[in-house]
């Protein structure tokens, strides 16, 4: 995703005269690292009496299932063909959390998976954040010399386009990384490489021809861990880093003057934001919509929306008082979720 041209600086954020505001935690790289297999799962069971069942988008191997691993160790993933399908899981009863992958420092927001956030009622309990490492697959035994092709998600391809380019193979996209190492593996497709993870490679039994062939070296996502059932989340106080709270602003007008009222009733209290972006409608000129839980019913259609992350719960006075204030304007407010947040970056290795 391209970033907007900025046009003044407001300390953490960078901010476009009319196309994004995105707020970037400049200090991610010095958050602490923690490796996939060092912890145990950051939200506990209920009363420890089941394991949970949460649902991804993906096949077994996709970074969305390491995701709900490292919230649930002991969960039971259930793979689910789309990101919608994982939704509706949760919304039948058949899993008790979802996995969405909302961005990353590659590519910025995932607009696709906020949509389905903002159509469904279902909060956000925890976040996760999972850094991104591909590598390059093949059958047991063949050489880089013997491939014609790379399969894998769009995203990966786009992610790893220097190598592709250096390799000189053409590609093909896939549903998702994992499925891309499934696909290889049940065709037995020796021409072929796949970009996956290497617990990808582990799991399946293929071979790792090339670590890190992604283009940053740096490529964290964050994922959002969704669940009709708050009790899921952390209980409060017990993490260090305190909450965060995620919501959505819309309106139909005057877009300036709502975000200057939003800066300064956050700024007045000291609510420090950690994700601000204007988010006008889509480019075939379609509205954003909404879902509105107080009312149910049809979906609410706004020209444009502001997505805030911000430190600090819907139960404390201060983010009151100041949601409060932006009221004053005639906006639509809706909470996605208060939760615990976690600006640690969790690997695979």
């Amino acid at each position: 995703m391209a970033y907007a041209t900025t046009s003044f600086d407001l300390v953490n954020f960078k901010v476009a005269s009319s196309k994004r505001i995105i707020g970037y935690n400049k200090q991610i790289k010095q958050q602490r690292f923690v490796t996939f297999n060092s912890v145990n799962g950051v939200v506990p069971r209920i009363n420890g009496v089941k394991k949970l069942k949460v649902a991804y988008q993906g096949v077994p191997g996709a970074f969305s299932e390491f995701a709900a691993k490292q919230a649930f160790s002991d969960c039971i993933p259930l793979p689910c063909r789309a990101f919608l399908d994982a939704i509706t899981a949760v919304e039948e009863g058949k899993a008790d959390l979802a996995v969405l992958p909302v961005e990353s420092t590659m590519e910025g927001t995932e607009l696709r998976n906020y949509d389905l956030l903002l159509q469904h009622d279902l909060p956000i309990v925890q976040e996760i954040n999972l850094y991104v490492h591909y590598c390059l697959l093949a059958m047991p035994g063949v050489s880089k010399g013997e491939l014609k092709k790379v399969i894998s998600h769009p995203l990966a391809l786009a992610h790893c386009g220097k190598t592709l380019a250096q390799l000189g193979l053409d590609h093909e996209a896939v549903e998702d990384t994992a499925g891309a190492v499934e696909l290889l593996l049940s065709n037995r497709m020796f021409d072929t490489a796949a970009i996956a993870s290497s617990q990808a490679a582990l799991l399946y039994g293929l071979d790792v021809l090339a670590h890190g062939v992604q283009d940053e070296s740096w490529n964290v996502t964050r994922f959002l861990i969704l669940s009709k059932d708050l009790r899921l989340r952390s209980p409060k106080g017990r993490n260090k880093f305190g909450s965060k709270t995620s919501m959505v602003v819309a309106h139909h007008s005057g877009t300036l003057n709502v975000l200057l009222k939003l800066l300064s009733a956050f700024s007045t209290r000291d609510i420090n934001l950690t994700k601000l972006e204007v988010n006008p409608s889509r480019t075939n000129g379609t509205p954003v919509l909404v879902l509105d839980p107080k009312e149910g019913g049809p979906l609410k259609e706004f020209p444009c929306i502001l997505y805030v992350d911000f430190e600090g719960s819907m139960d404390d006075q201060n983010v009151k008082d100041a949601l409060a204030e932006i009221s004053e304007f005639p906006v639509f407010i809706r909470t996605l979720g208060s939760y615990s947040a976690d600006p640690n970056i969790y690997g695979l290795q």
